[in-house]
């Protein structure tokens, strides 16, 4: 086994029990688990516990879309290729492997959907993105920045994901957003540090007041037209809807309301899919994984009807 190699080791069963490919060829979009964490949190480690339990609690969704109003699994021609062959806790091999099946994921004409894990396996993926599709932007729904100082040289975590993307220069910042930023007390330092690299940012309060649908309308103008790179935390949803996160911040988006943007995204070029920060330690009976199947899922249906209006 291989770093480029996705792996079936720890999982039971497939998302929406589709067929198992572990080298896919001729699907449209691509599962991939990446459980890994980097070990740092004080109090919430599980996050690379979560690939497995969206996959399990997928069985919910599966059995909402029974009267859907398409086949998603066939317009996709969906395929589960089973986890990156990471190693919690060791961030540069894991890093590796990330970037490498997303890569051949990338490879063979899919759109990578990914479960993670927590939110350091985005850089990975971006990376492995922008070389395919230059001129990224990433749409990020979160309730951090995750564009937080880097704290010594080669240092990652998952809080600087975005302050290495842009010293990489692997996004277009200009045009990436963050949306859902908020605190306990006081973000603004942290929000400024954003937007001084670049990124344009959405707290939650301004959110709430300009309301969802100018914020669809707002991203839809930007975003148009664009190569996106979907990135969705699971804290982005306040700790009522979702509990099994990281690093839980009250006064987040509802259920409803959360799904209310991804069908609002609808008409966008989403080049990839990124689910993340699931912590099945922390979440009472599953609801924070049977969402992120869900959150997946909607997602997905934006490019399935893409091609269907081809």
């Amino acid at each position: 086994m291989t770093s480029q190699q996705p792996t079936t080791r720890g999982v039971l069963g497939t998302f929406l029990n589709v067929p198992f490919e572990p080298q896919p060829r001729d699907a449209r979009a691509v599962i991939l688990g990446a459980p890994f964490d980097c070990g740092q949190h004080p109090t919430r480690i599980g996050c690379r516990l979560g690939p497995q339990s969206i996959r399990t609690h997928s069985a919910l969704v599966a059995d909402a879309m029974a009267d859907a109003s398409f086949d998603l699994v066939r317009t996709l021609r969906l395929v589960d290729s089973g986890d990156a062959a990471v190693t919690p806790g060791l961030i540069e091999p894991s890093f590796v492997a990330i970037e490498n099946s997303v890569a051949a994921i990338l490879a063979s004409g899919a759109v990578p959907v990914t479960m993670g894990g927590d939110g350091a396996i985005t850089l990975p993926q971006l990376r492995a993105v922008a070389r395919r599709w230059p001129g990224l932007a990433v749409l990020h729904l979160d309730a951090h920045t995750d564009a937080y100082p880097i704290r010594g040289r080669g240092q990652y975590d998952n809080g600087n994901t975005f302050t290495h993307a842009a010293e990489e220069r692997i996004v277009d910042i200009e045009n990436s957003i963050h949306v859902g930023t908020r605190g306990a007390i006081d973000v603004d330092p942290i929000v400024a540090e954003a937007r001084a690299m670049g990124y344009e940012v959405v707290p939650m309060e301004e959110l709430r007041r300009r309301g969802l649908d100018s914020l669809l309308a707002h991203l839809r103008e930007r975003l148009s037209g664009k190569p996106v790179y979907l990135c969705w935390d699971m804290d982005v949803f306040d700790p009522s809807a979702a509990p099994g996160v990281a690093n839980p911040v009250w006064g987040g988006l509802s259920a409803a309301e959360g799904l209310t943007v991804l069908r609002g995204l609808a008409g966008l070029d989403i080049v990839a899919i990124d689910v993340n920060t699931v912590s099945p330690p922390h979440d009472p009976a599953g609801m924070t994984a049977f969402l992120a199947g869900q959150v997946m899922v909607e997602a997905m249906a934006g490019i399935a009807r893409r091609w269907l209006n081809r």
